[in-house]
């Protein structure tokens, strides 16, 4: 079977997009196996991911890409090739909570994430000992209000280092400068309790078991310099009861916090994320 590459177009809405791309596909004698589109009648934004071979290899056609960059000149378009199951470079970053970064590493090590993990980042020492199974680098870069002007120059050395193409917060309990939101505009990811009502400040669990809350959750998002504020890409939710303690409710967040990003990270590597003028367009696989 030939390799599968995935293109991704987005742009302003019109009549014929979806036959302009499958007339492309087929003048240059590629295969559609999956296709995914969405026009937002409110943004007036175009949303498409088509997976495709071609007929003569692996590689993607070069007239192809010659005509797609034609094709998105004429349609104010924004689009991108990606090769099917190529690993996206990913930088962990934690503080002293483990079980989101653990699930993402679990998920990449079975071959569920395609993400290739290039290093956890932490500003602590806490997690180094309970993470070096992963044989990855830990690095660790402390911050104080002193420092944060640093600890962030490090970490986009770091970054730059590496060649990680998606930094996650995985629990890391620190709040990025906005300009350094801005510059990982797209590929940061967030995780985060959210509950309904939502509980924001110390003890969130014990809040929300105080006002006697029937669901808990948690969300996976974009960061912006909005904090807690960007587009949210995936969430996860479960019914609790008055029999739940706020440990019981600690305990259950956990695993809906590893869901909820690990959804997320697939979801990025695979290219199935379209901002959306402040939200997400998530196409299923």
């Amino acid at each position: 079977m030939s390799q599968e590459h995935i293109l991704t177009l987005s742009c302003p809405d019109r009549v014929g997009l979806v036959a302009t791309l499958a007339r492309l596909m087929e003048r240059h004698g590629c295969f559609i196996a999956s296709s995914r589109t969405f026009g937002d009648p409110d943004t007036g934004q175009f949303f498409a991911r088509l997976v495709f071979q071609s007929e003569g290899g692996d590689d993607v056609p070069a007239g192809l890409k010659a005509d797609l960059e034609n094709a998105a000149c004429e349609l104010s378009a924004t689009w991108g090739i990606h090769t099917v199951g190529q690993p996206v470079k990913t930088l962990l970053l934690v503080s002293k909570s483990d079980h989101c970064a653990n699930t993402l590493l679990y998920g990449a090590r079975r071959g569920e994430l395609p993400i290739e993990p290039v290093g956890i980042l932490s500003n602590h020492r806490t997690l180094e000992e309970g993470f070096s199974h992963w044989s990855l680098p830990f690095f660790h870069v402390p911050v104080t209000a002193d420092t944060k002007a640093d600890a962030e120059a490090s970490m986009f050395a770091l970054i730059e280092e590496t060649g990680a193409e998606l930094i996650v917060l995985a629990r890391y309990m620190q709040v990025l400068s906005n300009e350094a939101c801005t510059r990982l505009a797209g590929r940061c990811i967030n995780i985060h309790h959210s509950f309904l009502p939502s509980f924001k400040g110390a003890q969130p669990y014990h809040q929300a078991h105080a006002r006697g809350v029937k669901v808990i959750g948690a969300s996976a998002h974009y960061v912006t310099p909005d904090l807690d504020e960007g587009p949210i890409i995936a969430q996860a939710t479960e019914g609790v009861d008055h029999t739940y303690s706020p440990a019981d409710m600690i305990e259950l967040g956990r695993h809906l916090e590893g869901t909820a990003l690990l959804r997320a990270v697939k979801a990025h590597a695979e290219h199935r994320i379209f901002i959306n003028a402040g939200k997400t367009v998530v196409f299923a696989r």
